[in-house]
């Protein structure tokens, strides 16, 4: 099982929207997630700087991979661009973070 954390960038004021869209996150985005064997996935707000952190734990790294190729993953990222750094493709700017401690 691998694990993955990485950070987002939130564009300021958009909390309580990015929050309200997760919460409403769509079933297809959920079984996609599962799909590829994502589990324990949460992403954190710091309020200070609108960084968003993600954590989750992957199965496959190959499954995991493919996520950002699936139509269901762009339409969701398309969705949410209004509210975060993108990138051209609307996949949101994200930075991966080397893990220097962990507790088990």
């Amino acid at each position: 099982m691998a694990r993955k954390a990485f950070k987002m960038f939130l564009n300021k004021g958009a909390e309580a929207e990015y929050r309200k869209r997760h919460e409403e996150t769509w079933p297809e985005i959920k079984n996609l997630l599962k799909d590829a064997g994502v589990s324990n996935y949460s992403i954190f707000l710091d309020a200070e700087t609108n960084v968003l952190f993600g954590v989750l734990e992957c199965e496959d790294e190959t499954k995991y991979q493919n996520i950002p190729l699936q139509p269901i993953m762009q339409k969701w990222w398309n969705y949410m661009k209004d509210l975060m750094e993108t990138n051209e493709d609307n996949s949101p700017r994200s930075v991966d973070l080397q893990e220097v401690f962990y507790l088990r």
